[in-house]
């Protein structure tokens, strides 16, 4: 299996929205760009929802078919571990491990300064290991070149430099690990469904370079000549949409934008257009995150930034029209209305939805007109095209 130049990870909670954002892509075909599409869903997801990894395959084969999609799918597993792979990085490695990998590899060490180099490789090579075991675990169920393979490396606690990802993917390239993609952390903050908080500048210098340490590791060390970077959080990060177009463009790279969590938003906002029931209970929804804001936000705590003093109270939603509703959460940060407490509040409350069971996912076919629009339009008009269409828009 081979990733194409361009992708895009669409997560769908509860397996409703997979034609209406196929139908993003499809437009963008039509418009002379190929942009592939990967549903991902973690365990952690399926488990608060109900779900099984078969529906979300499902859901997209359905939406392939309905809309004769002749380009390549995925469905992504979202989130893989071994017992407590997360809490590898910063682990130390197996005792002269670090020594030895640099003596391989002379020019990962920093001219001058070998401790440096030490302490990187240190820090990441107890992580790139426990990736090996996982690798080669899915490999002997399924077989080499029957899946796709991203390694992660975002959620840690600081931003990796381009010396840090060239040593990564050294180290990768050890563990005979084919990646297709690599997600590192960039400066900033990725928050969920809002707006990159940074420097810009800055990253764009960052993701210049990640593309350089990636081309060079492909030649020197052997890896997929499709291997490319992956953003995560890519949804609404909207400033830095710009900077990515202009360093593809320049380099001829491609790159992964994975937008799991605004579909949810999305379908939220379709809900509460189509008034009445629909408007109902996304205002139940909200008031029921609010009452339970704390729990659900724990999970979340480093990819949040909520001012409590900033949401407002259910009993003011309770009196909002189908457009306040729809205006506070859009992330159309040109409306006065737009509340980004509320929308982060909001997507991490997708637990509220599932404990509501059928009466939720009942609404979502009675309002699938407005969601659907709501979906194909914003994945469209405010993901894809900033990024990967021709003209921008």
């Amino acid at each position: 299996m081979h990733l194409e130049k361009f992708s895009l990870g669409v997560g769908d909670r509860f397996a409703h929205q997979a034609k209406a954002q196929l139908a993003a892509c499809v437009c963008a075909a039509t418009r002379g760009v190929s942009v592939v599409p990967v549903w991902n869903k973690s365990n952690r997801e399926h488990l608060i929802i109900g779900s099984e990894p078969s529906t979300a395959r499902a859901a997209a084969g359905g939406a392939v078919r309905e809309l004769h999609w002749r380009n390549s799918y995925y469905v992504d597993a979202d989130h893989i571990n071994l017992a407590d792979v997360a809490d590898s990085i910063g682990r130390a490695p197996a005792a002269g491990r670090a020594e030895a990998f640099l003596a391989r590899h002379p020019e990962l060490t920093k001219p001058g300064d070998r401790e440096s180099s030490l302490r990187t490789a240190h820090k990441y090579l107890a992580a790139v290991e426990d990736a090996g075991r996982i690798y080669r675990h899915i490999e002997n169920r399924k077989g080499a070149g029957n899946f796709i393979t991203e390694v992660s490396i975002d959620e840690t606690d600081s931003p990796q430099t381009p010396p840090d990802l060239q040593l990564i993917l050294a180290a990768v390239a050890d563990e005979k690990i084919p990646i297709q993609t690599i997600a590192p952390k960039f400066t900033g903050r990725f928050n969920k469904g809002v707006d990159y908080r940074g420097d810009v500048a800055q990253f764009e210098r960052e993701f210049a370079a990640d593309v350089d340490v990636i081309l060079h590791a492909v030649e020197r060390y052997g890896l997929p000549r499709n291997l490319k970077l992956s953003v995560h959080s890519g949804s609404d990060k909207f400033s830095i949409y710009a900077p990515i177009r202009r360093v593809l463009r320049q380099s001829g790279a491609g790159v992964h934008l994975k937008t799991a969590g605004t579909t949810w938003l999305e379908e939220l906002i379709g809900l509460a257009e189509a008034d009445g029931a629909g408007l109902a209970v996304a205002k139940e929804i909200y008031a029921s995150a609010y009452e339970h804001r704390d729990e659900l936000c724990a999970p979340y705590a480093a990819v949040i930034d909520i001012d409590p003093a900033r949401l407002p109270s259910p009993e003011s939603v309770q009196s909002w029209t189908a457009v306040e509703f729809a205006g506070a959460l859009r992330h159309d940060q040109a409306n006065a209305l737009f509340n980004p407490n509320l929308r982060q509040l909001l997507h991490v409350g997708y637990k509220i939805a599932a404990h509501m069971g059928k009466r939720y996912t009942d609404l979502l076919v009675t309002c699938e007109e407005s969601i659907s629009r709501n979906v194909t339009q914003n994945l469209l008009d405010r993901h894809i095209a900033p990024i990967f269409l021709d003209d921008g828009s």
